[in-house]
């Protein structure tokens, strides 16, 4: 339990350092390049729109001066006597309307009583009486003027521009209607993106024209818009004017000549507003252009959102690719581990093995004694059966069975324990050439108890033609009888063959070692001789057994393969090269 808490803390801190080191340079660098792109985009979108709104104050402004200078140079032109004849000023009304496509609505003649003593155009307006108005009072003392929009006696928005002359010593007004329509028409020209519009308000916030989209701003807004900027006094201009639900904060002016061009953003009912305001008719009037923040940088949020967009997915991608690398890094060092501690408990195998060896050997060497002691006795007690007259004994033939019997038994057992001193004295690794018959039928007779118990038959077809092949005689019976005991394993306790074979391959002499197991898996067969790498149950094996003896061979200079089907069996072939010596005389 403990060790698995350790490596998923180990997976966990991996991937934290990971996820890390490849985010913040990514976040850095991007909130970096959104500050300076952000910035550079505001101030090229306000520029433009700074350059279109003056561009249109311009134009409003041509429009209004050019109206002007008409209506001028017609009051100077004539005389007073002249002007006030109402056909000559129906005449002048017919031109107009059509030099202009209906900009004039109508003209009138006022004298310094503010009654109206001529009138051309489509109202009945003829005596009427302007004395009180607002527009008359500063008329009649400025040489031109252009009065704000109002309603009048017509009960319809329009305005006016009036002409100050003189006649026999009194002032009197040449004046001249402009179409709202058509006015409003050029004001609304101005309009960028879903949102954006333009109007036109006096000093007492009052609108002069109509927003192309309506307006819900409250006289309250309004006046305090107004406030805010530069049509005040000096020590009122830029300066932040905050209500109940308004904020409005200016950003930068542009001045342009006597002209100005504030930009700021309002907060207006939960809305940011862009705006653009610039003076007209003498700051009389203000020029608004408006629209909403998220409108005019529209393609900003846009680019904004798809960075956000890439931004999340590469960062999922790296927290994935974090997650994979730090489990194949922890099942890595898993494995790793568990290798370590496989060749920690293989040292201790092999030195128990070792000690078992040693046992073997010391046990073997003493029973030996004994076994010899025994044949030699049994040899001198038939030795005295011979001398003696024993003729008239009854048992005398089965005296000499039983010395035969004696004898053989102990002979097999003194062959016995000298092959298993053989087999342990493993400090003998010199190569020398031997006969590779000799340590297959030493094996397998060392092996043939194991396979009886397993129902495993062992066949050998030797030849016997084989020349000697250089090897340590102590490492190839490693080899051969692990392949053996391997064979046995595979076959199982159901019974089966195994054939070993000994021949003549070229330059090679090739040992097989074939089985009716299981056979192993395509997917496994490259990885068999890999270290720690078994098709045994858990516990069954280490892993190591094929791995030392592929070395082994190796370092023979001949090489170890096999061919394997599943559900057929497998057959190993060991390859020892022929000393040059030998293979000459074959050739």
């Amino acid at each position: 339990m403990e060790i698995q808490t350790y490596y998923r803390a180990l997976m966990r801190n991996m991937m934290l350092i990971v996820i890390l080191v490849s985010l913040a340079p990514l976040l850095l660098i991007s909130a970096l390049n959104e500050y300076r792109f952000e910035n550079s985009y505001r101030e090229k979108v306000n520029a433009h729109l700074m350059e279109v709104v003056q561009k249109h104050q311009q134009g409003i402004t041509m429009f209004l001066n050019d109206k002007l200078a008409y209506v001028v140079n017609l009051a100077s032109s004539v005389s007073y006597n002249q002007i006030k004849d109402e056909t000559y000023l129906n005449q002048k009304l017919t031109i107009l309307q059509k030099s202009y496509m209906g900009v004039f609505v109508d003209l009138g003649v006022v004298d310094d009583q503010g009654v109206q003593v001529a009138y051309a155009g489509a109202f009945k307006l003829e005596k009427a009486d302007y004395g009180q108005t607002e527009w008359f009072k500063k008329a009649i003392n400025r040489n031109y003027y252009i009065s704000d929009v109002f309603l009048g006696l017509r009960r319809q928005p329009h305005f006016i521009i009036t002409v100050r002359q003189k006649h026999e010593g009194k002032d009197w007004i040449f004046r001249a209607t402009i179409d709202f329509e058509v006015f409003n028409a050029l004001v609304e020209n101005v309009h960028i993106g879903q949102t954006g519009s333009a109007f036109i308000i006096n000093k007492d916030a009052e609108f002069q024209t109509k927003p192309r989209l309506g307006s819900n701003l409250s006289q309250e807004f309004l006046q305090k818009f107004i406030s805010s900027h530069h049509f005040l006094d000096a020590s009122e201009k830029n300066k932040s004017v905050e209500s109940d639900n308004i904020f409005i904060t200016p950003i930068k002016g542009k001045s342009i000549g006597d002209r100005e061009i504030s930009v700021g953003k309002v907060n207006y009912a939960g809305r940011d507003i862009l705006y653009l305001t610039t003076p007209l008719k003498d700051k009389e009037w203000i020029l608004v252009y408006q629209q909403e923040d998220a409108d005019a940088f529209s393609d900003l949020n846009q680019t904004r959102n798809l960075s956000i967009i890439i931004l999340v997915i590469g960062g999922i991608g790296i927290i994935v690719m974090a997650f994979l690398l730090s489990r194949k890094m922890v099942a890595y060092i898993k494995k790793a581990d568990k290798g370590k501690e496989m060749m920690n408990e293989q040292v201790i195998e092999a030195g128990k093995l070792a000690s078992v060896g040693e046992l073997a050997s010391g046990i073997a060497h003493e029973i030996n004694n004994p076994i010899a002691i025994m044949v030699e006795e049994a040899g001198w007690i038939g030795d005295l059966l011979d001398e003696e007259d024993l003729v008239q004994c009854q048992n005398l033939e089965e005296f000499r069975r039983a010395l035969n019997q004696i004898k053989t038994q102990g002979g097999r057992c003194k062959e016995i324990t000298h092959k298993l001193l053989s087999f342990a004295r493993k400090s003998d690794f010199s190569v020398r050439e031997v006969l590779i018959n000799e340590i297959i039928a030493e094996i397998v007779s060392i092996s043939k108890q194991r396979a009886k118990y397993s129902k495993v038959k062992i066949v050998m077809q030797l030849d016997p033609e084989l020349p000697k092949v250089g090897a340590s005689p102590s490492e190839m019976q490693q080899v051969l009888l692990n392949l053996i005991n391997n064979a046995i394993d595979a076959i199982g306790s159901g019974g089966g063959n195994i054939e070993i074979t000994s021949r003549r391959d070229g330059a090679f002499v090739t040992i097989d070692v074939a089985d009716t197991g299981q056979g192993i898996p395509d997917a496994m067969v490259n990885r068999i001789f890999d270290p720690f790498f078994t098709t045994k149950p858990v516990g069954k094996g280490t892993g190591l057994g094929l791995s030392i003896c592929y070395g082994i061979i190796k370092k023979m200079g001949g090489d170890i393969t096999l061919d394997s089907r599943v559900g057929v069996g497998t057959t190993f072939h060991v390859h020892l090269p022929v000393p040059k010596s030998e293979h000459h005389n074959h050739q």
